[in-house]
């Protein structure tokens, strides 16, 4: 299961590893149900060993782990998913040597409904954004809550909502029809991660 609560970690310059892994099993403590490792300033190696800590970290907490843009990686870490942009191998092209779950960034209807199509019988999910501008993405404008409401209405494979969602923006993407989110700063960088992780988790278990 994808489950609903995403966090997407991405390694801070000047922060040391042992902070990395102590914030992320906070996060997992406070209940983040599925865990990516975005490494985009890496070398293959650094990920591989950041990588291999992630897993055993997943593995205490029965969560599954994704990893970003490297299908190869992902295979040799034995990864559950890969998560790929637009600009990186298709749906097809990673299943090539990649059996896990493949997850797909999308920022418009157009290309949601080409990787719904690509994705369905094969195992994965998309995400929806960035609903607002966040500078994990410099550059990208904002969807808005529009292609949320789209998505809510039009998608039958798993999706995520992404992009600037925060406790205090939370409810009104939860309104738009989101039911399951990822998160990068707003979890990863709080003060007490395994809090902010707590809080948000109550939010979506309460739609059932």
């Amino acid at each position: 299961m994808l489950g609903k609560l995403y966090l997407v970690a991405s390694p801070r310059p000047g922060r040391p590893g042992a902070e990395l892994l102590g914030r992320l099993e906070a996060a997992l403590d406070g209940g983040v149900e599925l865990l990516q490792l975005r490494a985009k300033g890496l070398e293959a190696r650094a990920i591989l060993e950041l990588g291999e800590k992630l897993r055993g970290l997943c593995a205490r907490y029965g969560v599954p782990l994704v990893i970003n843009d490297r299908p190869d990686l992902a295979a040799v870490l034995e990864a559950d998913g890969v998560h790929l942009g637009q600009g990186d191998l298709s749906v097809a092209q990673a299943r090539r040597f990649f059996a896990g779950w493949i997850g797909r960034s999308t920022h418009e209807p157009e290309q949601a409904l080409r990787e719904q199509a690509a994705l369905e019988g094969g195992g994965g999910y998309v995400s929806v954004g960035p609903v607002w501008e966040t500078p994990t993405k410099p550059g990208r404008p904002a969807t808005g809550l529009a292609y949320v409401r789209w998505a809510a209405r039009n998608l039958r494979v798993p999706w995520f909502a992404i992009g600037g969602i925060d406790e205090h923006t939370l409810p009104g993407v939860l309104e738009a029809g989101a039911r399951r989110v990822a998160v990068v700063r707003a979890i990863l960088d709080a003060p007490h991660p395994e809090q902010v992780a707590a809080r948000m988790r109550r939010w979506l278990d309460g739609l059932d």
